[in-house]
């Protein structure tokens, strides 16, 4: 048996391969229907945090139904944007399932964007309210924009309001994101006018353990759906004592962040998006319901993704291949 090659992808290789929305949102399904039922592994992920607010984690996942195993490295550092560094940045390595052998070496860049946005949509499909039309995107940089991609991939969105502390980000956001879509984007000029006028709310600035929150008590409308890819950084304790269902993608992991200091103020989650996709827990109950997604992005998303994407570059000649 002749050991399979190791094919390293580059962020550009990564997106040549042009996964689409729509397939990563149907992979995590998948995963977290096998999560749900019990046919997963993914311990909570380790970490280190060199400088505040930083984070440097090891994020691995198998998921024996997609043939998936491996790990993510992925940095987090909020600062490097003055810098011209991406916020996020690191790899993910797979393995063969059979063999242990690390089978490709690829930039997650691409591939934490993606996954982030539709883990999201996959939790709003269960917590949203399915006509659900106007989203309101508060952080305009890379998370802002899949996140609200995702969003219009399974929902009938006419229009969206962006937020940016930068108000000339918000305005390039919305000029670039209404061409790729193809609906109405708006820059607004405060936080209150994105979450209040929507159906759909995303919050996605940096992940702050001391955060000091804008989102009030009644910003959020009744009947309205929130994805805090931020954690609670954006959410008062008074705005999320609103919440009907506070969502997450993983109780253990939440439970672990809480033991770093994160989520002092936060109340436990009632349901795991596992759970969700498995039917073991009831989504929305009622048209009047606030609901919330904070998913604190798992190893799960990752390995669910990653695979096609290696297949897909295999499949197009991408990539260089390394001698062992």
């Amino acid at each position: 048996m002749s050991p399979p090659t190791l094919l390293y992808l580059s962020r550009a290789d990564v997106e040549s391969c042009a996964v689409d929305m729509r397939t990563a949102i149907a992979l995590l399904e998948t995963a977290f229907r096998e999560k749900g039922n019990g046919r997963a592994e993914m311990p909570p992920k380790p970490g280190i945090h060199p400088r505040p607010e930083s984070f440097i984690h090891a994020m691995p996942a198998h998921i024996p139904a997609l043939r998936a195993a491996g790990i993510k490295w992925v940095a987090g550092y909020p600062e490097n944007p003055r810098r011209g560094l991406p916020y996020v940045s690191g790899l993910v390595i797979l393995n063969d399932d059979e063999t242990g052998l690390p089978t490709c070496v690829m930039d997650c860049t691409w591939l934490t964007g993606c996954r982030t946005g539709a883990a999201t949509a996959l939790s709003a499909r269960h917590l949203a309210r399915p006509e659900s039309a106007v989203a309101g995107i508060l952080g305009c940089g890379v998370q802002g924009r899949t996140n609200l991609e995702a969003l219009a991939a399974i929902f009938p969105l006419r229009r969206a309001l962006a937020y940016d502390s930068t108000a000339a980000t918000a305005s390039r956001y919305a000029e670039e994101m209404q061409e790729r879509l193809g609906i109405e984007v708006s820059a607004v000029s405060s936080a209150r006018e994105a979450v209040a006028e929507s159906d759909l709310v995303v919050t996605a600035g940096p992940l702050l353990k001391d955060p000091s929150p804008t989102i009030g008590a009644g910003w959020l409308r009744p009947g309205a759906f929130a994805s805090a890819v931020d954690f609670d950084s954006y959410w008062t304790p008074e705005a999320l004592a609103e919440l009907d269902h506070l969502s997450t993608d993983d109780h253990a992991q939440f439970q672990y962040y809480r033991g770093l200091g994160y989520f002092r103020r936060t109340p436990d989650p009632h349901s795991d998006l596992g759970e969700l996709v498995a039917g073991t827990k009831a989504g929305r109950q009622a048209p009047g319901e606030r609901t919330m997604a904070m998913n604190l992005g798992l190893a799960l998303d990752d390995m669910a993704v990653a695979p096609e994407v290696e297949r897909r570059a295999r499949s197009l000649g991408i990539g260089i291949e390394l001698a062992r």
